[in-house]
């Protein structure tokens, strides 16, 4: 069909051809692909960071651990352990030695070996 007066071109509903307009500075086609690139970028670490949260996650959950509530579970157990308990005296050691050998739960022979690593110590 030929095209006369009161036909349109396709070209007619897109934007304008701007590739040598002389009004926009050829450094903005620059601009727009480093601000793209950025973005891309952007987008990229956002979404590796959710899926690494999620990862760390589930590994903490198949561990039994609680990825929500893990800060206070250590400081429980680092109250609880004996690493932050003050250090028994010479006489606490050897009492407890004592009354361990007293009960019969270690033998003469263990109680000798303690006792002369406590005085060492």
């Amino acid at each position: 069909m030929p095209q006369g007066e009161g036909v349109m071109s396709i070209d007619d509903f897109g934007f304008p051809d701007e590739g040598n307009n002389p009004l926009i500075p050829p450094a903005f086609d620059v601009a727009a692909t480093i601000i793209t690139v950025g973005g891309v970028i952007v987008v990229l670490g956002i979404v590796a960071t959710i899926v690494l949260a999620i990862y760390r996650a589930k590994r903490m959950s198949d561990r039994g651990q609680n990825p929500l509530t893990l800060q206070e579970d250590l400081a429980y157990r680092a109250m609880q352990s004996r690493t932050l308990a003050p250090p028994t005296t010479l006489e606490q050691r050897l009492a407890e030695l004592d009354d361990l050998h007293r009960r019969g739960v270690i033998s003469d022979d263990e109680h000798r070996t303690a006792r002369a690593e406590a005085l060492r110590a």
